[in-house]
């Protein structure tokens, strides 16, 4: 009798473990490196009338967009870091694009496949370790926009086994190697959880040659910034002093910045994109400004067109087997990118152009369609909100917290967050872009560019930057040192300083960046003195440093000759 009733008892929890798998959705988490939510329809003003991503709006239409998405560090590697595992970049390790996520650090896959997900990860992955999911096909580091080569499983160990897509664009690999999972590998006896990662739209936008047409002859509208910003807008810090670090603060569109520009760089690429008597040299800032942000915003757009018509295979696929409506959809890009607002290119600032993420989220049976929420998420908060949804143990160590009630209601719960953290520590490297940090409300932003690398050198000028975004979305005027703002600029240090240390981003990981970061928090008159002498100082730096390549440059052609 005791055998009998173990056997029915065991007999009752399989059917109801099985009856619980089938409630739960399967999850395919899609994320686009670099796709701006400016170049998302259902974000997009400026761009809107191109209607560049027809596939991805109807997924906002049916579903839950998030106006307030954002990330804690605009760069691909930590990014990612942080979203599987829960954990700002401090915690993680993962400060720049060097760090790496060990396997057994890999949190979200690895608490999908214990709650019974089938795991897979394709496409980008960018995170060096090889992925804990029960099957891959990732990228090897950037990866190739052509002939695109993936890193899988097989007799040799990570990462030595490799498959290429002879001819084929890494959008249209990426998404026939995500469809050839579903045909040959899914176990249909438990539900699946896929990272479906896209190399593009990443610079420098190789698109597959069937897009080369695409908006060939139109005139891409203009942010109001491309050309000039208002003297209200920046500090010291992005400026310099009376403007003498414009040229070597943040890579330019045009020949502002002499040492990257899209002006060169996507000439050099690219030539087809420009007139055949371009030259750089030779051409006004206006013209290289111009005729570069016409090719970078051409080439860019149709590498997200090709991401748009690839999404709207697969989802036709789902559709075909009847998964599209049973599967959570969500769909992201890493972070923001800049497309030519302020003369910026590439992301990195704590600016909303590369802070902001597209989000959007799609499950009928439990998200209302066509709902839009302005709550603050972050980035460390979306793997919470994937295992919510999967039932799963969401672990005690994530910094994340699930925000599944907003997706299911679109109301915030009770003592929901009501700041974004940000910190950028790569200080001018690559892009030119300092080293900040940022606290983010719904009605105002304040930046604190503290100007130095890990040891605290190679300085830059210190600055803060204040925004009422009530007012100034374009964050265009600094309000710091406004008399009408002292009470809100006040308040909102100390709550930074707070949120700093909730998180824990306490200043023990590089000490002699943290000297600087203290000595500059209070910004007195002896700061901004000190900061107008780091302007000189960094001027002069970077001016020698330029001359030295050129002569680097002619020496070469001397030498050819």
């Amino acid at each position: 009798m005791k055998k009998k009733l173990t056997a029915i008892l065991a007999l009752a929890a399989a059917l109801a473990f099985n009856a619980q798998a089938a409630e739960r959705p399967n999850i395919i988490f899609i994320m686009s490196d670099d796709h701006t939510a400016q170049a998302v329809g259902a974000y997009a003003t400026l761009l809107k009338d191109l209607n560049p991503t027809p596939t991805i709006d109807t997924l906002a239409k049916e579903g839950i967009t998030f106006d307030n998405a954002f990330n804690g560090n605009a760069i691909c590697t930590p990014s990612r870091a942080s979203i599987i595992t829960g954990l700002y970049n401090h915690k993680n390790g993962v400060f720049d694009l060097g760090g790496r996520i060990k396997p057994a650090d890999q949190t979200l896959p690895l608490a999908m496949r214990k709650a019974g997900y089938q795991t897979a990860m394709i496409g980008k992955w960018h995170l060096k370790e090889e992925p804990n999911y029960d099957y891959y096909k990732v990228l090897p580091g950037q990866g190739k926009y052509f002939n695109t080569e993936f890193r899988v499983q097989g007799d040799k160990p990570w990462p030595k086994n490799v498959v290429t897509h002879k001819g084929q664009h890494s959008s249209d690999a990426i998404t026939d190697s995500t469809l050839e999972w579903f045909r040959t590998k899914r176990d249909k006896t438990k539900p699946f959880f896929i990272s479906h990662h896209y190399k593009a739209p990443h610079d420098y936008f190789e698109n597959a040659e069937r897009y080369q047409s695409y908006l060939k002859d139109v005139t891409i509208p203009e942010p109001a910034t491309l050309y000039d910003t208002p003297k209200t807008w920046g500090s010291i810090a992005t400026r310099g002093h009376n403007d003498e670090l414009t040229p070597h603060i943040g890579t330019s569109i045009g020949s502002r910045n002499p040492r990257r520009s899209y002006a060169v760089d996507l000439f050099n690429r690219f030539p087809e994109e420009f007139p055949a008597d371009y030259d750089p040299a030779k051409f006004s800032e206006v013209e290289t400004t111009r005729l570069a942000y016409q090719a970078y915003l051409k080439k860019y757009l149709r590498c997200v067109k090709g991401v748009d018509d690839n999404l709207k295979r697969l989802f036709d696929y789902l559709k075909a087997e009847g998964l599209y409506d049973n599967t959570l959809i969500v769909y992201t890009g890493d972070q923001g990118f800049w497309l030519g607002e302020k003369d910026f290119q590439d992301k990195r600032w704590a600016y909303d152009e590369s802070q902001r993420m597209p989000f959007i989220v799609r499950y009928p049976k439990s998200i209302p369609a066509g709902v839009r929420s302005d709550a603050i998420i972050e980035n460390v908060d979306y793997p919470a909100m994937l295992l919510d949804f999967a039932g799963a143990e969401i672990p005690a160590g994530m910094q994340g917290k699930s925000f599944r009630s907003i997706c299911e209601t679109g109301k915030e719960p009770e003592g929901w967050k009501k700041a974004a953290y940000y910190r950028y520590w790569m200080h001018m490297a690559h892009h030119d872009n300092p080293g900040e940090m940022a606290i983010r409300t719904k009605t105002h932003k304040l930046i604190y560019f503290y100007g130095c690398d890990y040891k605290g050198q190679n300085q830059t000028p210190p600055a803060w930057e204040l925004y009422d975004l009530r007012k100034d979305k374009a964050e265009l005027n600094n309000v710091y040192d406004d008399p009408k703002y002292a009470k809100v600029r006040d308040r909102l240090k100390k709550r930074f300083a707070k949120l700093r240390k909730s998180i824990g981003d306490d200043g023990s990981h590089y000490p002699e960046c943290e000297k600087v970061v203290q000595e500059f928090w209070d910004y007195d008159e002896a700061d901004r003195k000190k900061a107008i002498q780091i302007s000189h100082d960094f001027k002069k730096t970077r001016e020698d440093m330029l001359a030295n390549v050129a002569k680097k440059k002619a020496k070469g052609k001397g030498g050819k000759k």
